[in-house]
């Protein structure tokens, strides 16, 4: 095995050229390839003296993948550790974004071999830019390395952080959707990050307004509406009202599926099941299954009916409601308490459930008013409460002050 070992006697890089050059002209002969060596090792020469970083940063990466697959682990990191470290030469913040484009554009281009290391060479090279724009494109390099290689697990971590990224790098809109559609993909391949995913994509879609081209979001707002449908474990949604979703509604190939979406966020199982009468091609031509369909909406159904301001739920009402028999109404309250998504208790007695608190199939302005509406009741409740207790205390106060007086007078 070849081992690189930078000496004192050679420049670093000028050691990996002519470490790559060898190796890609091994099989030429001596003939052949002693003259490409040394032409190489003086392109390298010159673009060193010259202070060509950029230019000798395109020659080694080049060199470097043309044997990437002759070679070990530790040696194409150690070669990349070197080609990395020119962007510490860079003259320019410009040069530094070429630089970092032109190592992480050939990275990435052979995803299938040694990914998990090629994963490691872009975040070193990450650590290495101060720029946070260039980082910002060392970022994108390693999502299309995590999908494109089948290493997203290494990558996946940092979407925990993705917020102070984008305070670091300072991307405009165009590039958060670019950054939060990779991320989406990158997590759909796990189908255990279905809701991470689809958050992402909601993200993305959320970046387009009335004033942009809003034909361009439209296949991923059908991705997200059916991927929500999809989801046995995802109940609540902002996808309505985002323009990008909402121009589906007049579109003629894809309006049932803003129909869908917003049956399964406003209505109740009735509306499903005559929207599945009329449109079960439709449903099948994106892989929706009737049976989860309606258990999902049984559910929301369930939850439309506690949102009630009583707060009482007649057994009969959620019989009828959910379209199962008598005997089945506990197990769905049941479910419904499992999925979190009430908290409640069953009156066997009186066959009512007694609803504490429900979740919100989607949160938007008549949610946010009457949690305005809540907060202010709240506050007055609070208000009288502290205004009666600073009332007992002044009245404790005179009564204590009047105690001595009182105690002072003597019979006679």
């Amino acid at each position: 095995m070849t081992t690189i070992v930078p000496t004192s006697e050679e420049d670093p890089f000028l050691a990996v050229v002519r470490f790559t050059s060898q190796l890609a002209w091994a099989d030429a002969g001596p003939e052949a390839a002693e003259p490409e060596i040394t032409r190489l090792c003086r392109e390298a020469e010159e673009s060193i003296v010259a202070g060509k970083w950029l230019e000798l940063a395109s020659l080694m990466v080049t060199s470097a993948e043309l044997v990437s697959s002759k070679i070990s682990e530790k040696d194409l990191e150690c070669t990349y550790t070197i080609i990395c470290s020119l962007v510490k030469n860079a003259n320019s913040a410009e040069d530094v974004l070429e630089m970092v484009n032109a190592i992480s554009s050939k990275v990435v281009q052979q995803p299938s071999d040694k990914a998990s290391l090629r994963l490691k060479i872009l975040f070193n090279l990450y650590n290495l830019v101060d720029q946070p724009y260039a980082r910002f494109q060392v970022y994108m390099k390693a999502l299309t390395l995590a999908v494109e290689g089948k290493v997203a697990e290494y990558i996946v971590p940092s979407f925990k952080k993705i917020d102070n990224f984008l305070k670091e790098w300072n991307v405009d809109t165009k590039d958060q959707r670019q950054l939060f559609l990779a991320i989406a993909n990158v997590l759909r391949e796990n189908k255990s990050l279905v809701k991470e995913s689809l958050n992402f994509l909601t993200k993305y879609l959320a970046t387009f307004s009335n004033e942009d081209a809003l034909g361009e979001a439209k296949e991923e707002a059908v991705r997200a509406v059916i991927e929500f449908v999809k989801a046995s474990s995802i109940f609540q949604c902002d996808l309505l009202d985002l323009p990008a979703v909402a121009q589906l509604e007049k579109d003629a190939k894809y309006a049932p599926v803003y129909q869908l979406l917003k049956i399964f966020l406003t209505q109740r199982l009735n509306a499903y099941m005559d929207f599945q009468a009329a449109n079960a091609e439709c449903l099948k031509s994106y892989g929706l299954v009737d049976e989860d369909c309606v258990t999902k909406m049984r559910l929301l159904s369930l939850v439309d009916l506690a949102s009630d301001e009583s707060g009482k739920i007649p057994y009969t009402s959620i019989k009828d409601t959910l379209q199962v028999k008598e005997e089945e109404v506990e197990l769905w309250i049941v479910k419904a308490i499992a999925a979190k998504l009430i908290e409640c208790k069953m009156d066997q007695m009186n066959q009512v459930v007694i609803v504490s608190r429900c979740s919100e199939r989607e949160f938007g302005l008549k949610q946010w008013q009457s949690l305005r509406t809540k907060l202010a009741t709240w506050r007055d409740n609070i208000g009288n409460v502290i205004t009666t207790i600073e009332s007992n205390k002044v009245t404790e106060e005179g009564s204590q002050a009047s105690a001595p007086a009182i105690q002072g007078l003597n019979v006679r």
